[in-house]
């Protein structure tokens, strides 16, 4: 065997100074001989100043000159080896070969590492010193590794700074400086987390991060799905789409489920965020179903579950489809809860099954499994009877009895019948019985209304059924033969009457009592004694009732009242009419309340009859109180008027200037009724107007003289329907009579001929005017007394219009349209759109025989009527 090395020596890099020991060992057969080389040449012993052995060479001080190549050669009879090692004994300063003024960068929580490399001889002392410090640093966080580099764990914020790296041996020292900053370290959260998604339901992933503005540039952002990369561009069908932070996932599937990972990198870090995302679907239908415990009313059904994905199983229903009565049609038998994948069945006779389960999570219900094997239960007799067995209506010497018939399933074998058994109650008789395949049997002859037992029991081929129950029923109704008795009435109050009777005796009902219908009329009036056609009204009181309230009654009234009881079938006959009388009432509201007359201290009120008097009249209550524009209302004031005739009341002692609210309400001896409003305005201190009322007129004169009017005075005059329906005037204008001094100027030049002249031109042109006037007023214009007011303010002719006039509307809250609304004339009178023209003239003009005029106007004037060419006297024939 040639020689092959053992141990073979090793050079170096030594300082002046240190030792050196070099090994070297071989073996061989036979054992190889070792010679030491020095350069090249074998070493004498005699001049060496080292020790030298058969394995190792040894020199102790070493000296600059001691640097050489040393071999060890190794050899036998099959061969020759040889190995150097290379000894240099050097002497020099640190030489610092990583670059000065590095800079370097981390993120916060990672190591750091700041870079020393050094080559000295003899080996230099390496330490690292922060900013301006000069001690070492020495925490646990920091680690000086051998090659000079600094390792700074689990960097922090203030870790950034300026570091220094000292190399010194016993030749030299050297220092260099680095440049460390620290960034915030990048963040990242998937929402949602894991999230529980139905299938075929779609999904959104965002993927939220935060990272250090330094890093802008170089931050990358990545999808994975159970460690494999995400292609960025949409998958082939288009369900998966990747938008930068977001991954959106469409008609999710069962194969999309799986760990989905946000990977965030930047030039100094890379983190990652993870979602699981879970697909929930209905349980994959069961298997492998399989029937054993075979018998006759049961049999066991096993089956292996499917997947429940991820939504536990809570039941499983099982289902079955016999061939016989219903083919083809799946109907639920029973459940099993949980995770059972085994149920033991119970079975009807004489049918043909196969079974199928449906397993069911809280997502919804899985497709049924495949069928199992029919199977086939042998038939019985029937194991119950008819259900719901009656008596239904029908005529009165008839009986009908029905039941629910049994269902296919129910039935348990072949040639099924219903046995029916019947007898009159409380009757000794056998039982009659027939056998019918239909569910229902009609007996005729029988007496009305009286009650049988009845028994319905099913039979088939192979038996009958239990003993059925006794049920009881009754043969056919008849109307009643009878009327109730003892009929009386007692009066609660003007509307409202209790009425009683005593009921009919049972076997006079001829059926099942359904109660009792009160029948009343009016037959006159206790006020007039005036007699009413009859016009019915009736009230049912169900039950067994001797009583009943009849309300709605007219006051002070003559009725006439019957009780009749009815049934099924119909009604009974009438009881004989009670005859009874309702008592006074209070009075409905009056018609309507006007103002007459104002003055500035007193008012005369004006009212209807009420609608209904419900009783007599004895007397109307007066009621009044000052009220204001911001609802304050003062105490209320009280007049009786005990004449029922008295229709008018002047009441005085009013204030001036002062807004008042009446109230009148008709009285009987029971009491008074709603009152009837209307609020007006009594006339300023200091007025003095008079106003007067002329008789009427017939509505088919067109013109009506007034007398005893004051030369050169305004006067306000109207004309107004009489019988006061309406607030509104037909006609309205301010007029000025003619004064004394006109009258001498008539003298002397009426018959010259040039005053004749001039009178005809004027009235010539008067006619013009008037022409046109009338043309613009069929057009809708109207006469506004607000402008003749304005044009001609006297306080005179103001207080004679408050006087006879005042204020009236037709209800409590505001005037009628074209009704004055204010006596000081500091508000407009509202405007109507009505003309005269719209209601005609003659025969075929809108009045009542009466004089009364139907509809309102309001005599408003419009600019450009007469008025405004400036001249003051009368539109009308006046005497002066």
């Amino acid at each position: 065997e040639p020689p092959r090395w053992i141990k073979e020596p090793e050079g170096g890099v030594y300082s002046v100074g240190t030792n050196l020991v070099l090994l070297c060992e071989a073996i061989g057969n036979p054992e190889p001989s070792i010679q030491w080389k020095l350069n090249g040449m074998p070493i004498d012993s005699r001049t060496f100043r080292g020790r030298i052995s058969a394995r190792e060479i040894s020199l102790t001080n070493l000296q600059l000159q001691d640097s050489a190549v040393y071999q060890c050669e190794a050899s036998n009879k099959h061969g020759t080896i040889l190995a150097s090692a290379n000894v240099n004994v050097l002497n020099i300063a640190p030489l610092i070969l990583t670059s000065d003024g590095e800079n370097y960068a981390t993120v916060v929580g990672y190591s750091a590492f700041l870079h020393c490399e050094i080559f000295a001889s003899p080996a230099a002392d390496i330490r690292w010193t922060k900013d301006d410090s000069i001690e070492p640093l020495s925490t646990l966080r920091y680690e000086l590794s051998k090659n000079g580099t600094l390792e700074i764990r689990e960097t922090k914020k203030e870790d950034s700074g300026s570091y220094a790296c000292w190399a010194a041996n016993s030749v030299g020292k050297r220092a260099i400086t680095a440049n460390l900053d620290i960034r915030d370290a990048t963040k990242l959260v998937v929402t949602p987390k894991n999230p529980r998604v139905l299938k075929s339901h779609s999904v959104l992933l965002k993927c939220q991060s935060e990272y250090d503005s330094h890093l802008k540039h170089s931050f990358k952002l990545s999808w994975r799905k159970d460690g494999d990369e995400l292609p960025v561009n949409s998958t082939g069908d288009g369900r998966i789409i990747l938008d930068r932070d977001t991954l959106f996932i469409s008609s999710v599937t069962l194969e999309d489920q799986g760990a989905y990972t946000c990977v965030a990198s930047t030039s100094l870090d890379s983190v990652t965020a993870e979602s699981q995302l879970v697909v929930l679907d209905v349980p994959d239908p069961p298997e492998d179903l399989q029937l054993s415990e075979n018998q006759n009313r049961s049999v066991r059904l096993s089956w292996k579950a499917g997947a429940s994905h991820n939504s536990p199983i809570n039941e499983s229903i099982i289902e079955f489809e016999e061939n016989r009565w219903e083919p083809g049609r799946w109907q639920e038998l029973t459940r099993a809860p949980g995770n059972d994948t085994t149920a033991l069945l119970s079975l009807a006779p004489y049918t043909n099954y196969q079974f199928r389960v449906v397993s069911v999570n809280a997502v919804g219900r899985s497709q049924p499994s495949k069928p199992s094997l029919r199977c086939a239960t042998p038939p019985a007799a029937p194991d119950k009877n008819p259900e719901n067995i009656r008596v239904e209506a029908s005529e009165p010497n008839e009986m009908v009895m029905k039941w629910e018939p049994l269902k296919p399933m129910e039935r348990n074998g072949p040639g099924l019948e219903y046995k029916v058994s019947w007898r009159q109650r409380g009757v000794e008789a056998d039982w009659n019985e027939e056998t019918v395949k239909k569910h229902s049997l009609t007996l005729r002859n029988t007496p009305t209304f009286v009650p049988y037992e009845i028994k319905v029991q099913a039979v088939n081929n192979l038996g009958s059924g239990p003993e059925p129950n006794v049920t009881v029923g009754y043969s056919g109704e008849d109307v009643p033969d009878a009327a109730p008795s003892g009929v009386s009435v007692d009066i609660v109050n003007s509307t409202l009457v209790k009425v009683f009777w005593f009921g009919i005796p049972r076997d006079r009902v001829r059926g099942h009592l359904r109660g009792y219908k009160v029948s009343w009329w009016k037959t006159k009036s206790m006020l007039d004694g005036k007699r009413h056609h009859p016009e019915k009204h009736f009230l049912t009181f169900v039950g067994e009732r001797n009583y009943g309230m009849i309300p709605g009654l007219e006051p002070f009234s003559e009725f006439r009242l019957t009780v009749l009881a009815y049934n099924a079938k119909g009604d009974g006959p009438e009881s004989s009419p009670v005859v009874f009388e309702t008592p006074e009432g209070v009075p409905e509201q009056p018609r309507f309340l006007r103002i007459l007359n104002f003055d500035k201290d007193s008012v005369t009120l004006s009212w209807g009859l009420p609608k209904k008097a419900n009783g007599h009249l004895t007397g109307y209550i007066l009621q009044y109180q000052i009220i204001n524009e911001t609802h304050e209302i003062g105490p209320l004031n009280d007049v009786s008027v005990t004449n029922r005739s008295t229709l008018s009341w002047r009441l005085s002692g009013l204030g001036s200037s002062t807004k008042y609210k009446f109230y009148v309400k008709a009285c009987t001896v029971k009491g008074c009724g709603k009152p009837v409003t209307e609020e007006g305005l009594t006339m300023a201190q200091g007025s003095k107007g008079i106003g007067k009322m002329s008789e009427a007129v017939n509505p088919t004169q067109k013109f009506h003289p007034i007398e005893a009017l004051e030369p050169g005075t305004e006067y306000t005059v109207r004309l107004v329907t009489k019988n006061w329906v309406d607030n509104n005037s037909i006609f309205e204008d301010v007029i000025e009579t003619r004064g004394r001094a006109y009258a001498g100027i008539y003298d002397g030049i009426s018959t010259q001929g040039w005053f004749i002249g001039l009178m005809c031109a004027i009235a010539l042109l008067t006619l013009l005017l008037l022409t046109i006037c009338f043309v613009r007023r069929n057009k809708g214009g109207k006469y506004s007394v607000k402008e003749k007011e304005d044009l001609h303010p006297d306080p005179e002719a103001q207080s004679i219009k408050d006087e006879i006039f005042g204020e009236y509307s037709d209800s409590d809250e505001k005037p009628l349209k074209g009704s004055l609304q204010s006596i000081n004339g500091d508000i407009k009178a509202t405007e109507s759109a009505d003309s005269l023209v719209d209601y005609g003239e003659g025969e075929h003009g809108m009045f009542n025989e009466d004089g009364s005029f139907i509809g309102a106007y309001s005599g408003s004037k419009e600019k450009g009527s007469v008025e405004s060419t400036g001249s003051s006297t009368a539109t009308f024939p006046l005497h002066a």
